[in-house]
């Protein structure tokens, strides 16, 4: 089994956010396979799912995004899932908005989810795919601009990415493994 968690900070007052980008891919990934959530539990709304032959978890930690790794942690145990079987989507500053990165393994570059997941696992080899949301405008602090919505405009241009991003995570799920995605996924502009 794979699991696929988005990142992201439940409630409405935050839908649409750029801290949101993971919340959001999962959301498009389940409406494109007529999917819903179905269970709440490990301070998570997730859902056990066949996707292109593969039997996954999709999950939505609801433990707020800097505390994301208490709601990943139990869920790997309870599953038994390995950590080259994680993929984590999340949203990053340091790609503009529209582009997705995917690695395999890395720091947190800053991201207080990701640093979450590392400390909680005690490891930093899992899959991500990184959604741009671009870098605070002049005078904005950092805490203002991941949780603003994006524009009209870079939320078309960020839709875009998401669809990236889903047909990315149906790659992996369909038995590529997550380098030959990458090296797909990141060659595209």
């Amino acid at each position: 089994m794979k699991l696929v968690v988005g990142l992201g900070n439940p409630g409405q007052r935050y839908e649409k956010t750029r801290h949101n980008v993971g919340f959001d891919v999962i959301d498009q990934l389940l409406d494109k396979h007529q999917l819903k959530m179905t269970d709440q539990k490990f301070r998570a709304d997730y859902t056990v799912a066949h996707i292109n032959g593969q039997k996954c978890l999709l999950v939505k930690p609801f433990t707020y995004m800097n505390l994301s790794g208490e709601a990943l942690l139990p869920l790997m145990s309870y599953y038994g899932i390995a950590m080259d079987e994680i993929l984590v989507i999340y949203d990053d500053m340091d790609l503009e908005p529209g582009r997705i990165r995917l690695r395999q393994n890395g720091g947190s570059g800053g991201h207080n989810g990701i640093k979450s997941i590392i400390e909680m696992l005690g490891d930093s080899t899992f899959n991500r795919v990184k959604v741009g949301v671009g870098r605070p405008q002049g005078g904005w602090k950092v805490v203002d601009h991941v949780l603003a919505p994006f524009s009209v405009d870079e939320r078309i241009t960020v839709e875009n990415a998401m669809d990236e991003a889903v047909k990315a995570i149906e790659d992996w799920l369909a038995g590529q493994t997550f380098l030959e995605v990458m090296n797909t996924y990141n060659r595209k502009k």
